[in-house]
This record gives structure tokens, sequence and C-alpha cells, in this order.
């Protein structure tokens, strides 16, 4: 029986210093080390992916090799959608007032959202627009027909430049709010546009008729009479009687006098006339300053070349009850002409 464990082993070519062990080891001191053939581990660092949820458990990790392709674009969408700041700021407040998306301006009728600093700005220029006109310096090639004290007259007609006639599709634009849509401008019209401030302040659209009808006068006359037998109430004061009587008023219509309703009725005499005003506009800021007769006046002075028509001679389509008190106030009487859109060359 051998002495020492060592003896089972071969002595090895290590130096002595190299193959000693600590002193606390288990084998003995003169024990030496034994060399292993070396091992190389590689470890291959795969891409880092981005899932929709939470990972459930780590068991499932050996199934992310196959789901990394399958889910790659969807886990793109979802890195944007999550990296994108998102902002939850309240803009509006709704407490069941019943203009919450829109609210519409009484003066212009354009809607917008309040509170929102782009709506509001576009309104701002769109009510000065309407208020006060639309903007307009001036054109190089301008046919000036008249010159005021407080603006010019300029004339578009056919044939114009194309910057001329934009500028009148945005002032019809205008006027199509309160006089309706698509009736107001043709090719064959005649634009008159009032330049007051470098804004247009009014505009006339004037076109060539053949013919005009002079609608019936709408004379009224009054009646007054007292009932002695309405029911009087008398009141004592002292030595002071009053005494309240009821009036009753009772009104006599001409039997030619226009209809109700807006309907105007003319005589069947067809007269013959050469000016139509098809639609008068003045910006509700510009009203009562005259500025619709300065363009009836520019109308009467250029419409005809070589002659000056009569204020009686002008037709007029069918006009708003604010358009018949100016025609008979510029006219000076009651039965003008009108015409239709048939009556025109």
């Amino acid at each position: 029986m051998q002495s020492k464990i060592s003896a089972f082993f071969k002595p090895s070519s290590l130096d002595e210093s190299s193959s000693k062990l600590s002193p606390n080891s288990f084998f003995d001191v003169s024990e030496e080390l034994i060399e292993y053939p070396e091992i190389t581990v590689t470890y291959k660092r795969r891409t880092k992916s981005i899932k929709q949820c939470e990972i459930n458990s780590e068991s499932n990790r050996g199934e992310h090799d196959y789901e990394d392709k399958s889910t790659k674009p969807e886990q793109a969408k979802c890195s944007k959608i999550l990296n994108k700041k998102r902002s939850y700021a309240q803009l509006h407040l709704e407490v069941g007032q019943s203009n919450f998306l829109l609210h519409t301006c009484k003066t212009c009728g354009f809607k917008y959202a309040t509170g929102d600093e782009g709506d509001e700005k576009v309104h701002k220029t769109f009510l000065k627009n309407y208020t006060h006109g639309i903007p307009l310096k001036g054109w190089r090639s301008e046919r000036i027909v008249d010159t005021l004290e407080k603006g010019r007259v300029i004339l578009v007609q056919e044939g114009d430049p194309v910057a001329q006639h934009n500028k009148v599709q945005e002032v019809v634009e205008m006027m199509e709010m309160e006089l309706g849509n698509g009736w107001i401008l043709h090719k064959h019209c005649k634009v008159y546009l009032f330049i007051s401030s470098q804004r247009v302040s009014g505009c006339i659209v004037a076109e060539p008729i053949k013919k005009a009808y002079r609608i019936l006068s709408s004379a009224m006359g009054e009646i007054r009479s007292v009932s002695a037998k309405e029911k009087r109430r008398t009141l004592q004061f002292g030595g002071v009687s009053l005494e309240r009587e009821i009036i009753r008023r009772d009104f006599v219509k001409n039997p030619e006098e226009e209809s109700h309703d807006g309907v105007i009725l003319c005589k069947d005499e067809a007269l013959p006339a050469v000016c139509g005003i098809r639609a008068i506009w003045v910006t509700p800021s510009n009203r009562r300053k005259h500025i619709a007769s300065s363009l009836l006046d520019s109308v009467r002075k250029n419409f005809c070349t070589g002659s000056i028509l009569d204020r009686t001679e002008l037709a007029f389509s069918q006009p708003t009850s604010l358009g018949k008190a100016l025609i008979c106030s510029y006219t000076g009487v009651s039965s003008f002409l009108v015409y239709t859109t048939t009556d025109t060359e």
C-alpha cells in the first residue's frame, strides 16, 4: 500500500512554483496541477426588440427569435406612437352652450371656433373686409370714370385684365351674402367700384337691356275715424278729470298697389330702356353716406357713350325693401322702372 496519494499521479513538467497549491487546499502541498484543453465559448448578441405589451414571463424567451421577424413592422409603429409627444391641454369647456362647436358672427355671418387663435384671426380679417370693404390700392391700367372728394369710381368690364376680374369676383362674393348666390354677375355686365381709403366701399352691377316695366304706384291713403261708442275710461283726480279714448284707424289702399310678400305688380305695357341696374351694394360702415347715389350718377354719365341718362330712365331688377327706399329717394318717384333678367340683350 502506497504511503502518499501523490503517487497515483505522474510528475508534471510545470515548475514547482506554479504547481503548488495554497496551504488551505484539500490536497497536499506537493500536488501538481493538471493542464486541461482550452474551450472557447462565443456568444452572439441578439437585436433588441420592443414588444407591444409587457413580457408575461421569462419562460417565453425561446419564442422571441421567431416572433422578432413577424412583429418587427408592428413594433416599429408602436415605438413611433409611444415616442410621440401628446398634448392634453383643454382648449374648450362645454357647459351646455348651444354654440359649443362653432360661433356665428351676428354682423358678417362668419362661423368660427371661439378660443382658437387661427379661427379668430381669420374672422377678424373677414369682418373688417365685410364692414369696411375689400382692400384695393388700385391698378396701373384702371379705368377711372369719376373722381370725388371721398373717393373715385372705376369701371371693370369684359376684356379687362384678369386681376381686375378676380377682384370683382371677391366683391361679388361679399354681395351674395345679402343678395343671394349665383345671379349677380355675368360676362356682359359692367361693374362700377367705389374706392375709398384703399378699400371697395360700394359696387353697382349694370347691364344693357331692351325693355322695362313701370311698377304700379304704392300710394296709400289713411282715414282716421273716432267712434263715439268706443269704451271710455275716466280717471278723476280731485277737480281734474282725465278721459281715455280708443281711436280706431282704417287704412284704405289704392287699388293699383303692389302686392305683399315682396312681389311687385307692374303695368302690362313695356317701355324701351337701355340700362338695367342688376345689383347695388354698399359696405355696412359706409351706408347713409351717399355712396350709392354717387355710383348711380356715374352709371348715368358713362353707361351710354355720348349721352347722359335721366334718373327716371334707369331700370332696376326686383329690389329689396332697402333697395326700394333708395330708388324712390334717388329717382324722386314711387313708380320707377323694373325689369327681369329675360329682358337683357
